[in-house]
């Protein structure tokens, strides 16, 4: 046995594993970076969030991000970002570890997520020669891994399109792990660009998972163009001055996204701003105030969050709502979250010891630890070596 897969199988049977999770979403806003502490695996899997950073993105590298992400693209620069984003998540990586006083041979695995730049289910792209579906992820793992010098884990959606599956959402698999709660049903709610939750059912049923339409994806973008000086509507004080415009709503909502059964995935390439826009349109809004359109979406969120958790949870859902993502801090979606889902408990994960900003990384350092430690029925990621 070659001196790589003996690096393998040693990781595999460590009672425990240090492992940094690269998280960054649809929104853009930059890469968080968590070092766990696994422990054990499976059932007897215990995570100790050692630390935890976001290293933001400057404006230039997001307008980059998003100028890929369209229908029309350079394929160089897909390229070069593919490479790019890989050597600037290392660099953040190795400077973390430094600023927490770690040094790199300390831990034992990265996982990375990558940056979305398409996602694509069967539903979504419905070409006929290619029945089935697609993601597409950039960040290259074999950079990561040589920069840094950590074996690395990557491409975990693409593994799971490979197997059947949409690529999305991923977080049941580690949810059920860190979340599950006999007797109490349970959502595990992210407010990302795209909003998405994880059904933990009370009587131990499988985890069950969907996305739900656009939750901040739309929101920074409206931000962006009425406020140049702005990223986001921070604890959404901007929303909360506007009124909803019913006609505007009720335009977003007939997207036929929302018709659909569940499950389903979807991202900011269907809810982009041509949606929006052409909404809009329909409903002779383009002039609406500022305020009055992110209310509105606001609202769109909150809806489709309650069509979604009213389909798994019956019409008056009584279930624990643990929510996560840059969303939880936006006050003016709790409060219409609130509303539309009046007998349920509106939570953060911080109530189960998972910081709401670090869940999602957090969720792909157990996927990693997971696929490692040899789960029966979990394999995903690309593995990389140093």
């Amino acid at each position: 046995m070659n001196a790589q897969l003996t690096k393998l199988v040693q990781l595999a049977d460590q009672p425990s594993r240090r492992i940094i999770g690269l998280m960054s979403g649809t929104s853009l806003d930059g890469l968080d970076v968590a070092l766990c502490r696994c422990t054990g695996h499976g059932a007897t899997l215990d995570v100790v969030l050692e630390h935890f950073a976001t290293v933001p993105y400057e404006v230039e590298f997001q307008q980059r991000l998003r100028a890929i992400s369209q229908p029309t693209v350079q394929l160089q620069e897909v390229v070069l970002l593919h490479a790019e984003v890989a050597r600037r998540n290392a660099a953040a990586v190795l400077n973390c570890l430094q600023q927490w006083g770690v040094v790199p041979a300390e831990v034992d695995v990265l996982a990375s997520h990558g940056q979305t730049i398409w996602h694509a289910p069967r539903h979504q792209h419905r070409r006929a020669e290619f029945g089935h579906h697609a993601t597409l992820q950039i960040g290259d793992g074999d950079h990561l891994a040589h920069l840094t010098g950590i074996v690395t884990l990557s491409d975990f959606r693409q593994k799971h399109v490979a197997a059947g599956g949409e690529g999305a959402p991923l977080a049941p698999f580690a949810d059920e792990l860190l979340f599950r709660q006999p007797g109490t049903d349970r959502l595990l709610l992210n407010l990302g660009g795209i909003a998405n939750f994880t059904y933990l059912p009370a009587d131990g049923g499988p985890a069950q998972a969907t996305d739900t339409g656009p939750a901040n994806t739309l929101l920074d973008h409206v931000v962006r163009q009425h406020y140049p000086q702005q990223t986001y509507d921070a604890g959404g004080y901007l929303a909360a001055q506007g009124h909803v415009h019913a006609g505007l709503l009720a335009a977003l909502l007939s997207h036929p996204f929302f018709a659909q059964g569940f499950p389903k995935t979807t991202g900011p390439e269907l809810f982009s701003p041509t949606y929006l826009k052409s909404s809009q349109a329909k409903t002779s809004t383009t002039s609406l105030p500022a305020p009055d359109l992110l209310a509105t979406l606001v609202e769109l969120t909150a809806t489709g969050v309650a069509q979604a958790a009213r389909h798994y949870l019956g019409p008056q859902p009584t279930a624990e709502i643990l929510i996560s993502g840059g969303g939880a801090h936006n006050a003016t979606l709790l409060a219409a979250l609130g509303r539309h889902l009046p007998t349920a408990r509106l939570l953060s994960t911080a109530k189960a010891s998972v910081p709401p900003d670090a869940k999602e990384a957090i969720l792909f350092a157990v996927l990693a630890n997971e696929t490692l430690a040899g789960h029966p029925t979990l394999s995903l990621g690309k593995i990389s070596l140093p």
